[in-house]
């Protein structure tokens, strides 16, 4: 069978590869913890191991897959060009840049690589919580060419969390205003709680927004904002402490949800 494509995805800390038709459409996926290949139609058995030989690390057991949850469903019935969990952290920034990396610049660095680099280390911080039950999806995109930086779905609730580039420089936030340095103030509290009441429409569950300062060398916070968690990047690991507010199986049916782009189409 030609056009067979092999997509990796995470589930529960552990990688997947599914092997996907040319419509994209599942055929079968490999667990390389346990070391299985479920299948989808015996059928299609050689034709999927053909496709995962450069993949597989040693033996494996081959059959059909177990009863699947609700959420497992959705989740085959996703197609992979619909699906955000694959996202890097500052995905739509790596491919912006990779499309136009912009004129060389001696003296000043390009803003797109500073936010970058924020949202990369922002992202690998909340991935790193995903064996405490805590599921983040990256550079979700919405309307009107907006996007959250990242979506953390855990045992505390939902967050939406904006990185923010700050290497080196006093952040002074006074609701809903943040400026960094000497620079003029901008009301970027104001917008993240606007994103966050989107995110919120389009799940039908509370969400929180989140501002993480990258790097910046002192923060003073006038008074607490309202509705906003301001967090430096050393503090962004204090999320995934938190409980109380969902259950392992509502973060993993509100993930589902979360991860097909069409979620956001509607809004």
């Amino acid at each position: 069978m030609n056009g067979l494509r092999v997509i990796p995805a995470w589930r529960h800390g552990q990688e997947r590869l599914y092997v996907c038709l040319p419509d994209g459409r599942n055929l079968a996926w490999y667990d390389r913890e346990s070391a299985r290949v479920n299948v989808l139609g015996e059928e299609h058995e050689a034709d999927a191991l053909e496709a995962l030989g450069p993949f597989l690390t040693g033996p494996v057991s081959v059959g059909p897959p177990p009863v699947p949850t609700p959420v497992e469903l959705a989740r085959l019935s996703l197609h992979p060009d619909d699906d955000l969990a694959p996202n890097r952290p500052g995905e739509a920034l790596l491919i912006a840049l990779d499309r136009d990396p912009g004129p060389a610049r001696r003296f000043r660095a390009d803003p797109r690589r500073q936010a970058l680099t924020a949202e990369q280390a922002v992202g690998e911080a909340l991935d790193r919580m995903d064996g405490l039950g805590v599921r983040t999806l990256h550079s979700v995109p919405l309307p009107g060419g907006d996007r959250v930086h990242h979506l953390l779905i855990g045992p505390g609730g939902l967050y939406a969390v904006h990185a923010l580039y700050a290497h080196r420089q006093r952040v002074t936030v006074s609701d809903p205003q943040v400026a960094l340095g000497r620079r003029e103030p901008r009301s970027l509290l104001r917008r993240l709680r606007a994103d966050a009441d989107r995110v919120s429409y389009a799940l039908t569950a509370e969400v929180r927004p989140v501002l993480v300062l990258v790097g910046a060398s002192h923060v003073t916070v006038a008074a607490p904002p309202r509705e906003v968690r301001v967090l430096t990047d050393g503090d962004v690991e204090s999320l995934g402490r938190l409980g109380g507010v969902l259950k392992p199986a509502d973060v993993e049916a509100l993930h589902a949800v979360a991860r097909d782009r069409n979620t956001w189409a509607r809004l």
